[in-house]
């Protein structure tokens, strides 16, 4: 951690935040302004960490992944070029002549540095050892980061298990609420490794033993979120990359192997038979996650660095330091996707669609219904089945990062033949579904070229007024993409009926319209495209959302309630604390250009 602060500095990629700050709301909401900026901002170093009058001695630093340029530098290499390693080693035939053969030995032999390497001697992250009454979660600089949040959360822990017959090791990353002093919350959702660890261990009715680490090599902590194959270990890929092994020590009360140069760990066990609630907690998709049962870890020990730097990040609306972690992901993981849907060209996850919401896909198509089969390939794919929606193009379409271009693509060849909906498993963080963890999926073929007819376009404000002689509850509206076949238009309500209603009441305007995307008028703006389909991706069910009159087409967007038979509690949006903005911006440190506040929705 020390060298990529150090580095951080040579490169000017990091800002160093000398002013009295408090972990309980100030530090991410900072750190949070920061990332909002176009360039990803800087990383921020904070060197004087209070908890009210309470002083911590160490540092702690955010947003070190927050930008292009410092997820490379972290890297070592260009992403890309890890990217092209793997595929090489995907691909790799048998060589034909000496060149050749030279050329794999020398890919080969890298590959022995990939292993873990278990050591007998303590680590640098054991050199201050708190056991017993010693243990106290409250002296590490553990922040708060909403308003709502249900307390304080570990956000960058490198959460190390094992299967039960400790032939399996995983490393993930989970949402870690700070209990008490020697208590914390296991956020692993069902899907992930260390819940199906946790599995074996319920069956068993013995404990479970977990390590926690915080810091060290940042790339752990990429690693961490890294969606590889069950009984996968993640470290395997830092080898990888690094082309040096992971050096592992143990931890001084269980027997989890860490990385021996981290900041921090947690050592601990979980009771497979207790359950406690854990959140609310302001999560990447923008909204609160609600309270639910998880399992907790009781700490048997914390271990520490003496020159120690906690580290953390912060989740919300996006953009976020997420949409640079994920870059990295997106690109790697791409050969590998391709081994289980070779048609695939390429796919991009854009920030707005938080990643499980919004997926755009490039493939070759080979024969009529192609594309239909390959969702469900697709839906089907390791964490891939958990994408709500998802755009499948031909190899012929755009790039797919160049949106406006893109977008102007996919609704000159939309048709209502264009839609497939299933039904499928869901992310435990989506709330929109009628019930958890299942729901609607949505599929839009445009990988075939097809002629839809233009309506009449009226201005805004004349469509407006027509609407609202249908419509009482329309407040706002605005057409998107007017120069295509398919404009949106995207219409804000005062919701007093289920918005199937009103599509119903504007059959009588299809003439004018192709696609109706309704949203609640408070806290949403229409002509903020980035923010409107972030707000749509994260609150449709395709199974109940999309309405079709032919090719009229309708999407419901609001937030759901009794009028749609809603019967799950909706979360709140994530917002900043005015209060605590205001003392930033007193403070001389709060430097977000007042547009960015307003287009990303800090409020």
């Amino acid at each position: 951690m020390q060298k990529t602060i150090s580095l951080l500095k040579r490169e000017n990629e990091l800002t160093i935040i000398d002013t009295p700050l408090d972990i309980n709301l100030e530090i991410s909401h900072l750190a949070y302004a920061e990332v909002k900026k176009d360039d990803g901002g800087k990383a921020l170093l904070f060197t004087n960490v209070m908890d009210g009058d309470k002083k911590f001695d160490e540092d702690v630093v955010m947003n070190l992944f927050g930008s292009y340029k410092r997820c490379e530098l972290i890297f070592g290499k260009g992403i890309e070029d890890v990217a092209n390693e793997i595929e090489t080693l995907l691909h790799m035939k048998p060589p034909s002549g000496f060149g050749e053969k030279i050329s794999m030995a020398q890919n080969l032999f890298s590959l022995k540095n990939i292993f873990p390497k278990r050591s007998n001697k303590k680590g640098a992250c054991q050199e201050v050892i708190f056991e017993g009454d010693d243990i106290n979660l409250k002296d590490l600089p553990i922040l708060k980061t909403w308003e709502q949040d249900g307390g304080a959360f570990i956000t960058m822990g490198q959460v190390y298990t094992q299967s039960f017959d400790g032939e399996l090791q995983n490393l993930g990353m989970y949402r870690l609420q700070v209990y008490d002093n020697k208590t914390l919350g296991m956020h692993w959702q069902i899907h992930k490794d260390a819940s199906h660890f946790f599995d074996q261990y319920q069956k068993a009715g013995k404990n479970m033993p977990v390590s926690i680490a915080i810091g060290g090599d940042p790339l752990y902590t990429w690693c961490a979120t890294a969606p590889l194959p069950y009984g996968v270990n993640e470290l395997l890929l830092y080898g990888f990359i690094k082309k040096e092994p992971a050096k592992l020590v143990k931890s001084i009360t269980n027997d989890i192997y860490i990385p021996s140069d981290v900041d921090y760990v947690i050592e601990g066990w979980v009771d497979p038979s207790e359950m406690k609630v854990e959140g609310p907690f302001g999560d990447h998709t923008g909204y609160y996650t609600l309270e639910e049962p998880y399992p907790s870890l009781e700490v048997s020990a914390i271990t520490k660095k003496r020159n120690s730097t906690f580290v953390a990040t912060v989740v919300g609306k996006p953009p976020l330091e997420d949409k640079y972690m994920g870059w990295p992901t997106e690109r790697i993981f791409l050969p590998l996707l391709k081994t289980t849907a070779p048609a695939l060209v390429d796919y991009h996850m854009p920030e707005n669609g938080v990643f499980h919401n919004l997926i755009l896909a490039k493939m070759e198509t080979h024969y009529r219904g192609h594309a239909k089969q390959f969702m469900h390939v697709f839906w089907g794919a390791g964490q891939m089945s958990f994408v709500k929606q998802a755009i499948f193009l031909d190899d012929n379409a755009p790039k797919l990062t160049n949106y406006e271009v893109l977008t102007a693509y996919i609704l000159n060849r939309f048709t209502s033949k264009s839609i497939f909906i299933s039904e499928g498993i869901n992310d435990a963080l989506d709330h929109s579904s009628d019930e958890a963890l299942v729901g609607g999926k949505l599929g839009i073929d445009v990988t075939a070229s097809r002629s839809p007819e233009a309506p009449t376009l009226l201005s805004d404000d004349k469509l407006l007024e027509k609407i609202k002689e249908c419509v009482d509850d329309a407040v706002s509206l605005h057409q998107h993409m007017r120069n295509t076949k398919n404009p949106i238009t995207l219409i804000s309500v005062n919701k007093t009926k289920n918005a199937k209603d009103y599509f119903k009441s504007l059959k009588k305007l299809k003439e004018f319209m192709k696609i109706v995307v309704f949203i609640d008028h408070e806290a949403n703006d229409v002509q903020n495209a980035y923010m409107s389909v972030w707000r749509v991706v994260n609150n449709m069910d395709a199974q109940r959302d999309v309405f079709m009159d032919g090719e009229f087409i309708g999407i419901d967007g609001t937030n759901k309630n009794e009028l749609d038979g809603f019967k799950r509690r909706w979360p709140d949006d994530v917002n900043c604390t005015l209060s605590v903005v205001n003392k930033l911006k007193k403070l001389g440190l709060w430097n977000l250009d007042e547009s960015l506040e307003k287009k990303y929705q800090l409020y």
